[in-house]
């Protein structure tokens, strides 16, 4: 049986975090190990004043965070651990946790040595002592990539493709964060169960991401309608009106020619670039991503 090299820690795997154009605005993407202790994280540093909402996709918990540091008013099983302190400038987004007893373990050393941390300052913890910790994170943008129209009607399918494109794209400059099944309404032109997808980044370099993306887009796909669209800023919400239009019935390329955004560019102009926008603004929205909508919805 092996020995515990170190029993009272859990380290996470990965953070990530992405800000706004501004930097008034956060996400913060924790990758977890342990399930439980993610879940109770989640519950209590909701009550943080700087956390706006939080969420949970896949192995990661997802917080909306305010920029500025704040005074916790820690209490033992009434509010254990949260977040206090939120900073951003150009290249560095900054983090401060405080935790008591266990949570205060979370709180420094946990985070301490997870991948993505570029530096940090963390307290002695353990006991029933009140720890912490501030972690400096690379700042990064989000980079959502939609691709449509990759198969025919003998080989191939566009989720997978689209995965594995992201897997081989992902660097330390551009962490690969969801992946994001899209209904489409069944247009008869379909190679048969007309879904889009959106790859979801977080990238310090952006332009070679999608270069690099591309380029295996272009090598790799097995039609000539093939569309990729990528959207660069933090919230797609602006393309949610036209996504839902390509849910729920055919869309031409003049209506796509109407959407004016700067955020937005067209990679890979083939039929399936109308797909690919509309599967944007339904990144790790899956219920929604997934249902079918069937014109009269």
């Amino acid at each position: 049986m092996e020995r515990l090299s170190d029993p009272y820690t859990i380290r996470y795997p990965q953070i990530v975090a992405v800000a706004d154009k501004s930097g008034g605005q956060v996400e913060l993407v924790e990758f977890f190990d342990c399930i439980g202790g993610a879940m109770w994280v989640k519950r209590h540093y909701a009550q943080s004043p700087l956390v706006r909402s939080v969420r949970t996709v896949g192995a990661t918990n997802r917080y909306l965070l305010s920029t500025g540091n704040v005074d916790l008013a820690l209490a033992g099983s009434v509010f254990p651990a949260g977040i206090a302190g939120v900073a951003v400038d150009d290249d560095e987004i900054a983090v401060t946790y405080r935790g008591l007893g266990g949570g205060g373990v979370g709180a420094s050393i946990c985070r301490a040595g997870a991948a993505g941390v570029i530096r940090c300052v963390s307290d002695p913890a353990g006991g029933g002592r009140l720890a912490g910790s501030t972690v400096w994170l690379p700042r990064r943008e989000r980079a959502i990539i939609g691709i449509d129209d990759t198969d025919t009607p003998e080989e191939g399918a566009t989720w997978t493709l689209a995965h594995n494109i992201a897997r081989a794209v992902e660097d330390d400059r551009s962490r690969y964060l969801s992946h994001t099944i899209v209904q489409l309404y069944p247009v008869p032109y379909r190679t048969k169960n007309c879904v889009a997808i959106a790859c979801e980044f977080a990238t310090s370099d952006a332009e070679e991401l999608i270069r690099n993306y591309r380029d295996l887009l272009e090598e790799y796909t097995l039609s000539v309608e093939t569309g990729m669209a990528v959207w660069r800023g933090f919230d797609p919400s602006p393309l949610e009106e036209f996504g839902c239009r390509v849910k729920r019935g055919e869309v031409s390329v003049d209506d796509l020619s109407a959407l004016a955004d700067d955020r937005l560019s067209l990679v890979m102009d083939g039929r399936g670039v109308i797909g690919a926008v509309a599967a944007i603004p339904f990144y790790t929205r899956y219920e929604e991503a997934l249902a079918l909508w069937n014109g009269s919805g």
